[in-house]
């Protein structure tokens, strides 16, 4: 089937509410199942083309629910008042399976009560789905730091209506995000570069434009550090991601991140207290079996 009649079709199941989503999602899991029995990798265009970034969606393996468990129990505990969202981005720089990046989360943010609730792999809508199913309910965080959407972007190049879905998830995930939690400010990052294929700046520069409308002056601040990870051309700098996917920040470029957000966080927050109270780092339940 072609991409259009891909899309024509879902669209037409995605109209019927949340039952197309699940059914959206069911063929985008057959995808990728069915590139993982053969060896190649899923198609993602394809997947970008059947799921709508608004519609709250599961990741249903087994490895996804049990961290979904771990994180509302970790919201459960409370003593948050810097919540981070996102993806593996995210979840990488304080988690307990990465002890050379948790060291650096912990020198950055230790006494401002920072809990992290990111989850590798997870698109926009996943990441919708976890808030919707209680991930963030009854934290009251003052401050919420969400990055996601480069697993929306993949490493194929966009086109209009994926830029369209992307937005239009970021959209959805920031007013849940605010319905959860009013009392917090929003820091929405721009997704950052990514290198895998070049071809893909052209639509994060796109996306990211949205995100910097976003900031509404009062609870909604857009953070974009880019311009410190990338040259002008989208080319990384050296050193800033991960020499082997081109994806991931290393120390240093984690370190950029947390030099435009602590600025931040001391105008909301005040300065890092000697003592922390949120809930003890976490990390991949696989990876211990692993």
């Amino acid at each position: 089937m072609g991409r259009a009649g891909q899309v024509g079709q879902v669209g037409q199941v995605g109209r019927a509410g949340h039952v197309g989503q699940a059914v959206a999602a069911l063929l985008a899991a057959t995808i990728v199942a069915a590139a993982a029995r053969t060896g190649a990798a899923p198609p993602a265009v394809q997947i970008a083309s059947l799921v709508r970034a608004d519609r709250p969606a599961p990741r249903t393996d087994a490895n996804s629910m049990l961290a979904h468990r771990q994180l509302l129990e970790k919201a459960r505990r409370g003593g948050i008042d810097v919540y981070f969202l996102g993806d593996s981005i995210v979840r990488r720089w304080g988690a307990t399976d990465y002890p050379e990046l948790l060291e650096n989360w912990k020198a950055n943010f230790f006494g401002w009560n920072v809990a992290n609730f990111g989850w590798g792999a997870d698109r926009i809508e996943n990441i919708l789905w976890r808030i919707e199913h209680g991930e963030l309910d009854g934290v009251n965080p003052k401050v919420i730091v969400l990055l996601a959407g480069t697993n929306n972007v993949g490493s194929e190049p966009r086109d209009e209506a994926d830029i369209q879905n992307i937005t239009r998830g970021l959209d959805a995930l920031v007013r849940t995000c605010r319905r959860k939690a009013p009392s917090a400010t929003m820091i929405v990052t721009a997704i950052f570069p990514r290198n895998d294929n070049i071809a893909v700046m052209p639509a994060i520069r796109r996306i990211n434009e949205h995100i910097a409308r976003m900031a509404d002056g009062k609870t909604v601040r857009v953070l974009n550090v880019n311009d410190k990870l990338a040259d002008t051309e989208g080319e990384l700098v050296e050193g800033m991601m991960s020499p082997r996917d081109k994806l991931h920040p290393t120390l240093q470029g984690y370190q950029v991140w947390a030099d435009a957000l602590k600025p931040i966080l001391t105008v909301l927050l005040g300065p890092l207290a000697s003592t922390d109270h949120a809930p003890l780092p976490t990390g991949d339940p696989g990876a211990r079996r692993r």
